[in-house]
């Protein structure tokens, strides 16, 4: 948990990047995480040399005896008019040899470019960086995803941060599995064909380890030489899937490489240590060249908050896609690109602009033909215009979808709140729908959920298709109109007229008052 201190310690880093010229915000987050990453291999560096002295086995260094000036224990100590030039050009292009160890984040940090230009920046930002919890398990994915809410402006291709507790409810909604029903391990692939700065991906390690790590199964171990906190889940429902959610279970893909770093860096401060994140035009013909050779049967789960605006050339787009949906339209292609990721009776839980549930195009018809009869649409979930302040006002659904199957009946949900203001500012507020949506949603039946007054309640697939196949929940929710009652108007007219002659005599009391 980020607590206030540490709130105030991460205000006060940004603040300083401010005033020494940096305000871009990604560019700040970009460079507060090489500077974490510069810490990090320092750290896991120091772990491994008393491992190594505990154990007697030798392991592969991070760092070469000619190398341990760049090591984040003596770079913090170097003075102001040295420290730029060790930096930019010695810590900075050590980060290259660190490709060699093979995992996501240090492939991605081979571009890395400092662009702190100060001494003085440098060295407070060095010093803050330094006080950081980053030995601590929960505390650092805490801290980062608290850095992470700094980010308050929308790409140029309409790619915003999801705000965490939307997440939350897709990830609940679909419940992720480790487990079937028979008690046999269940070895699942989640991707996210535009993860930003991996937010989806992170949720669901979060969702896992609440769900199948009892409190018992939890100890802490404490590193007598450095003092290092680490927080070590034993004996837990996660051991024997540990290797797997390692290196295999979370894929991620985005044509932005600022965020892919990000991405890389949150996840692996969430004990995800190498997962699948790659430079990828996920809409493009070469994409599915790209599956990892654990998903080359497709996909579990699928969590995405694609783009909702733009347009491609239809000669850069997978030809797959436009044969289920021709347009160049991103949000609808992103969606037949989940239902191509996804393996059958794979799912997700995928946000789209209210466009996509009501379009009156051909291409906006067809992708939900698709969904309602090629595949089993499970919800419709309506969110309030406001939930992706301050980036945009955009309204938004999220659709709850399996491939396969078929469509009988469809959720619908009518979220008028998510707990926090739909202004720019989106302070907490009392009213909130979402554990109710989750709480219906978990309990729903299709024989009882009829009124369509209420928040939550079931449409039969063939009304939808006999109303053009509009998914908007406008057009199945009943709204009931109370009757207003008023006085006839002689009786209006006579109380005014009784009003008027009130404040006569008031005036002329008043008059006689003064003379």
């Amino acid at each position: 948990m980020v607590t206030g201190d540490l709130k105030r310690r991460i205000d006060a880093l940004w603040t300083e990047f401010w005033q020494g010229g940096i305000t871009n915000p990604l560019t700040v987050i970009e460079q507060i995480t090489f500077l974490m990453y510069a810490r990090l291999l320092d750290i896991n560096e120091t772990r491994d040399e008393n491992r190594a002295k505990r154990t007697g086995k030798s392991f592969q260094r991070r760092f070469k005896d000619d190398e341990q000036h760049l090591r984040w224990q003596n770079v913090r100590h170097t003075p102001s008019e040295r420290i730029i030039p060790l930096v930019r050009d010695e810590v900075f292009p050590h980060f290259k040899s660190t490709v060699a160890g093979g995992t996501a984040f240090a492939e991605f940090m081979k571009d890395a470019q400092l662009m702190i230009q100060k001494p003085s920046l440098l060295v407070k930002a060095v010093n803050m960086i330094h006080e950081l919890p980053l030995t601590e398990g929960d505390t650092k994915g805490d801290l980062y995803e608290y850095l992470l809410s700094k980010l308050t402006t929308a790409g140029i291709n309409g790619q915003f941060r999801t705000p965490r507790h939307i997440i939350r409810l897709m990830v609940d909604v679909v419940e992720p599995k480790l487990w079937d029903e028979e008690g046999n391990p269940l070895f699942p692939i989640i991707g996210d064909p535009a993860c930003g700065t991996g937010g989806f991906l992170v949720s669901v390690m979060q969702y896992l380890l609440e769900t199948y790590t009892s409190p018992e199964a939890v100890i802490t171990e404490t590193d007598e030489e450095t003092g290092a906190i680490e927080k070590v889940y034993t004996g837990d429902l996660l051991e024997d899937h540990r290797e797997h959610i390692r290196s295999s279970m979370f894929h991620g893909y985005d044509f932005d490489a600022t965020m892919l770093r990000i991405a890389a860096m949150n996840l692996m401060l969430h004990a995800v240590d190498d997962p699948d994140i790659h430079y990828q035009d996920t809409l493009s013909a070469s994409f599915t060249e790209r599956f990892p050779q654990t998903a080359k049967e497709g996909f579990d789960i699928v969590l995405a908050n694609p783009p909702f605006k733009g347009s491609l050339d239809f000669e850069d787009v997978h030809a797959g896609l436009l044969r289920q949906v021709k347009t160049k339209k991103t949000e609808l292609l992103f969606v037949a690109l989940i239902l191509r990721m996804l393996k059958t009776g794979g799912r997700s839980a995928t946000i789209v602009p209210d466009g996509v549930l009501f379009g009156s195009s051909g291409a906006h018809k067809q992708l939900r033909e698709l969904l309602v009869d090629h595949n089993q649409l499970e919800a419709v979930i309506s969110l309030p215009s406001g939930v992706f302040k301050p980036y945009a006002g955009v309204s938004t659904g999220i659709l709850v979808f399996t491939k396969g199957g078929r469509t009988d009946q469809v959720f619908f949900y009518d979220v008028q709140a998510d707990g926090r203001s739909l202004d720019d500012k989106r302070e907490l507020v009392d009213k909130n729908d979402l554990p109710d949506c989750l709480a219906r949603w978990r309990e729903r039946d299709p024989e009882k959920d009829t009124d369509r007054t209420d928040r939550a309640f079931f449409v039969p697939a063939c009304e939808i298709r006999g109303s053009g196949y509009d998914l908007s929940l406008s057009r199945y929710k009943e709204t009931v109109y109370k009757e207003e009652e008023y006085d006839p108007p002689h009786v209006i007219l006579e109380r005014m007229k009784a009003l008027n002659n009130e404040i006569g005599a008031d005036l002329a009391e008043l008059e006689e008052m003064l003379g």
